[in-house]
């Protein structure tokens, strides 16, 4: 097997040795992935994602080759066409991680920390009016800054590449390198595999990156971290993981409604008594304006759509008065982020790397903010990683293929800033929970957050079962009649949609799948790993069957809950006419994979847990620059 040089640095040239193994005599056949011979790259840390967590770490393991004078190789992973173009969130970012990072960021000319906030307000919404309410004290933003992150994760990039990160954009991690006993790398997608799984004369096998750490990065509900937590078991004795979707518009308002520096947050209407989320209005530097309305995904009645919920919002008299004038909207964008808290955050560590970031998820609900917490998590694990990867031993487990001890990061962790953080408001979440809904929500967060502090002997626990289960059939829900859109104001989704720049390889696999998984094999050996607490390889069918079972359930009893729920329009249950094998009650599922924004709702909140999001080729998907 070719190996690349150490020092291997151009992504250029790195495509064009995987175009090497490209066979002439294996396209247009059935690509076969056991029979492709894999370039593969002996690196030091493998990170898989370029997002704050991602960046932070990287940055971090340069510093330290600096301050100790052992040199590292550091390589990080990025399946976006651009680092930051698939970065997406509200944002106001708490500079606490960055100021330790980074002290003199300030002195950078380049930064995108350009906008303070500078006043805080929260508001409850009725149907037709909306009046002010006290805020919790975490909701304070004096030292806070209204930012894209999309531009800021793209400013940590170009400060890695100063201190010698190589960054790879493009490049998608799609699976797991495991050695004896844990993960020893990561394996990147294959390109030029059109939609019936043949070769196409583009063809490029994927690549290895062996590593002596791996640190997954990948944002919430990441597809390689969700089959480290399932194979190592990490979310043993801790609570399931718990997600909203946030749907987001930027607009350059007009000059007359623009309040440099204003964060508001909204509670009540459009979403009812029983339906966790809220909303947003930021105030962004240079007249822009981020709006957007998060909503969690153990929402219950199949009928709710999150983007006409957004779309609906923004009828209200309040919004009908920032946004009219010349206000025109330049973006618009959706991802799913976590909620779970210090109680849903898995064991981070595995034999062979770590998770960081949202890939644990360490977003404090109470803030509305989990940047700061990703990027200090990244910090720690780079730490403990570089004290790994220029041990004697870490380098003789990398010739052995054995993996690498990150248990270290656990510990740091729960010594860190972030672990107080999280705790202070680990029950004000849960608390909306209760049958009280909202109100209870509200009423005990008040009391927490005002008065108690965390400082309680209690730990209220997450919901036993996913979002998903929590989505009643549609026979117990009453449809929503949602307004009619009155362009420019709302408009309907993919018109929304082309504000992403979204595009997708022609004629590739579907990376949405399809796919029943079969129960998960015993602890030991299976395949390319044996050891403790791995899990045998997963095993699942995607059969015709399959499709037919999903069109059952969720048409015939969930009223095709994706249709609805996808904020952009990816799934869609048509008439066949044809009456295929596929097909239920004259309905087929179709998958418009080109239209995929990344944000993962459909894995999370389908009710039959039957749709897997893996990643496209590299490069695909959305084009966030302001997001």
């Amino acid at each position: 097997m070719l190996r690349l040089a150490k020092k291997h640095s151009h992504v250029a040239s790195l495509k064009a040795v995987r175009r090497l193994h490209a066979s002439a005599l294996r396209r247009r056949e059935l690509f076969d992935p056991s029979n492709v011979e894999r370039v593969s790259d002996e690196v030091d840390v493998c990170i898989v994602g370029g997002g704050p967590a991602g960046l932070s770490a990287a940055i971090r393991l340069k510093q330290l080759e600096k301050e100790k004078g052992k040199e590292i190789r550091v390589v990080v992973l990025e399946k976006g066409g651009e680092v930051g173009s698939h970065i997406l969130s509200g944002a106001v970012i708490e500079p606490r991680a960055l100021n330790e990072l980074i002290p003199d960021w300030s002195s950078h000319p380049d930064h995108p920390l350009q906008q303070p906030a500078l006043s805080t307000g929260m508001r409850f919404f009725t149907k037709s009016t909306s009046f002010p309410i006290p805020h919790p004290p975490q909701m304070s933003h004096k030292g806070n800054y209204i930012v894209s992150l999309s531009r800021v994760t793209a400013w940590l990039a170009t400060i890695a590449e100063e201190l010698g990160v190589e960054i790879y954009p493009g490049f998608a991690g799609a699976g797991l390198v495991y050695g004896k006993d844990g993960v020893i790398g990561v394996r990147t997608n294959e390109v030029g595999v059109d939609r019936e799984g043949r070769m196409k004369d583009s063809f490029e096998p994927g690549m290895e990156f062996r590593a002596k750490v791996t640190l997954l990065a990948e944002g919430a509900h990441g597809s390689l971290s969700k089959e480290a937590i399932r194979r190592f078991n990490l979310r043993e004795g801790r609570d399931l993981q718990t997600y909203g979707i946030g749907v987001k518009e930027v607009w350059r308002v007009d000059p007359s409604k623009y309040q440099a520096g204003h964060v508001l947050h909204t509670m009540g209407w459009p979403l009812d008594w029983k339906t966790y989320g809220g909303g947003w209005v930021y105030h962004m530097h240079d007249g822009l304006v981020s709006l957007g309305l998060v909503i969690g995904l153990d929402y219950s009645n199949p009928y709710l759509s999150p983007y006409r919920e957004l779309q609906r919002m923004k009828h209200h008299p309040f919004f009908r008065d920032l946004l009219s004038g010349s206000a025109t909207r330049i973006a618009y964008g959706a991802r799913s982020l976590n909620e779970g808290g210090l109680q849903s955050v898995p064991k981070l560590h595995f034999p062979g790397g770590a998770l960081i970031g949202c890939s644990a998820g360490f977003v404090n609900v109470a803030k509305i903010k989990g940047t700061h917490n990703a990027m200090k998590t990244g910090m720690l694990a780079a730490e403990t990683a570089y004290d790994v990867a220029t041990s004697s031993e870490g380098t003789e487990n990398q010739e052995q293929e054995k993996s690498n001890d990150m248990s270290a990061y656990e510990e740091a962790f729960k010594n860190s800033w972030v672990y107080k953080d999280l705790h202070e408001v680990r029950n004000i979440r849960p608390a909306f929970n209760t049958s009280l809904g909202i109100w209870g929500g509200i009423a005990y967060g008040g009391l927490d957050s005002l008065i108690l502090k965390g400082r309680t002997p209690w730990t209220f626990h997450n919901p036993t079962t996913s979002d998903a289960h929590h989505t009643k059939r549609a026979s117990e829900c009453q449809p929503i009649e949602y307004p009619p859109f009155e362009a420019p104001l709302s408009t309907d989704l993919l018109t929304s949609l082309a504000l992403t720049g979204t595009n997708h390889a022609e004629d590739q696999l579907v990376h949405l799948r399809v796919r029943q998984y079969e129960k998960a094999g015993d602890a030991g050996k299976e395949g390319t790993g044996e050891g403790v607490g791995l899990k045998a390889e997963e095993k699942f069918n995607e059969g015709k069957e399959v499709r037919k079972n999903h069109v059952a359930v969720n048409v015939g009893e969930y009223a095709g809950l994706l249709g609805r729920a996808c904020p952009a329009q990816v799934y869609e249950y048509v008439e066949d006419e044809s009456g295929s094998e596929e097909s239920w009650g004259g309905k087929k599922l179709v998958i418009n994979s080109q239209n995929c924004i990344h944000c993962k709702l459909c894995d999370i909140k389908v009710p039959t847990q039957d749709i897997t999001w893996t990643v496209p080729e590299g490069g695909g998907g959305p084009k966030y620059t302001v997001t």
